[in-house]
């Protein structure tokens, strides 16, 4: 398949619409709780994840480093303290040992919707953040990463929840077809970022703005 016919086909392929409003340059409302996410592993003994997560939070919010690493691991706290929005406004709960903080008043790119946080050993050992990305070559990177790496909440930063159910219904093989990036074209709505293999293409339909932030919105695959 070549990149000149990719490129007539990302100005063709279909899209739906989807745009961000601006971002939130407030400071965060008190967290009130809400009902719980899914989990990606068991609770861990020792303190509950929800108190060992609001505990990293608040050192986040008071911008309290020695705090947040007495409660979470280096990475984890770069992560939190490199978050480019304003802080959550509602604790979504823990299921397991995933805790989430959303964002109920403003949209923010991806399905993540805020922060979530994986808890082990009583710290935070990872932590997972709506991104601000300002191409939308890297929305579609990023997006493409978390698959190969088969991490759905890294794709959830990037993606909204439907994209990242379409493609991680196939798992990505290491020793299977060979994907090529061919770039990002214009169409209606956003961009079209594409990826050719053998036998086809797939289409990552992405929206937003350099201001907002990028996200991938849908995903669609054509047969050579």
């Amino acid at each position: 398949m070549t990149a000149r016919w990719l490129r007539g086909a990302v100005a063709t392929a279909a899209t739906a619409a989807f745009m961000l409003p601006a971002s939130p340059l407030a400071a965060s409302p008190a967290l009130a709780h809400a009902a719980p996410v899914s989990a990606q592993a068991s609770p861990q003994a020792g303190p509950a994840p929800a108190t060992v997560a609001k505990k990293l939070l608040d050192a986040w919010l008071r911008r309290d480093r020695p705090a947040a690493s007495r409660v979470a691991t280096a990475g984890a706290t770069t992560t939190l303290f490199s978050y480019p929005f304003r802080a959550p406004d509602e604790f979504a709960g823990c299921s397991g040992n995933a805790c989430r903080f959303v964002h109920t008043s403003v949209r923010v790119p991806g399905g993540l919707r805020g922060i979530l946080m994986i808890v082990s050993g009583g710290k935070v050992t990872k932590v997972y953040a709506s991104r601000h990305l300002v191409k939308p070559s890297a929305a579609a990177g990023h997006l493409f990463d978390a698959w190969r790496r088969g991490d759905r909440n890294r794709g959830l930063e990037a993606a909204t929840t439907t994209a990242v159910k379409t493609l991680f219904r196939t798992k990505y093989d290491p020793k299977g077809v060979k994907y090529f990036f061919q770039g990002c074209g214009s169409e209606p709505k956003g961009y079209s970022c594409a990826y050719s293999y053998e036998g086809g293409g797939m289409f990552m339909h992405v929206r937003g703005s350099k201001s907002r932030g990028y996200e991938v919105t849908s995903i669609g695959y054509i047969a050579d």
